[in-house]
């Protein structure tokens, strides 16, 4: 289903607007020095992202009624998003985007695609643990990874395996 030019309107008005807010967002937090990621790796084109694409709703569309509609009518007439599950712990909505192509593992629309899809993996550095698909050539490494290394290689009461657990498992690797 390609967007027409309303829907393709509506998508550039839209990604403008959130990617301000996700940018003077993201701004906050590292003047306030929030921890975040680095982003590593090239994308693999798995097509892992747009499978079950997943949007983490605040509060106040979750429990107000009408913005919920509003919010995922726009998803699915708007984006072109499924919905088919939520999860009321963590108020997720997980969708199935009608613009990917199984058998491709493409997007139809990709020129205008929501700002959520342009901006993916960025905004999982900013989760206290970025999980990223197996299948992803995306990884995140600490910000102060080198020093970290140093101080792990210079542990002598760690194995050489012991060394490079942690250092994986603390995504140090570069």
């Amino acid at each position: 289903m390609r967007d027409g030019r309303l829907r393709a309107a509506l998508k550039r008005v839209a990604r403008v607007m959130v990617g301000a807010a996700v940018h003077t967002r993201r701004r906050i937090w590292r003047w306030r020095g929030k921890r975040i990621y680095q982003l590593r790796g090239n994308c693999l084109r798995s097509g892992m992202c747009c499978e079950s694409p997943a949007i983490q709703s605040d509060r106040l569309t979750w429990y107000v009624p009408s913005l919920r509609r509003l919010f995922l009518w726009w998803q699915s007439k708007v984006n072109g998003f499924e919905l088919i599950e939520s999860d009321r712990r963590t108020r997720t909505f997980v969708f199935r985007c009608t613009h990917f192509d199984w058998q491709t593992r493409r997007c139809d629309s990709y020129e205008t695609r929501p700002f959520m899809c342009r901006d993916y993996p960025r905004e999982i550095l900013y989760e206290s643990w970025p999980d990223f698909f197996p299948q992803c050539g995306f990884r995140a490494l600490a910000g102060n990874a080198a020093e970290r290394r140093a101080l792990i290689e210079k542990r002598s009461d760690l194995s050489v395996d012991q060394k490079a657990e942690l250092i994986r498992r603390l995504l140090l690797e570069e």
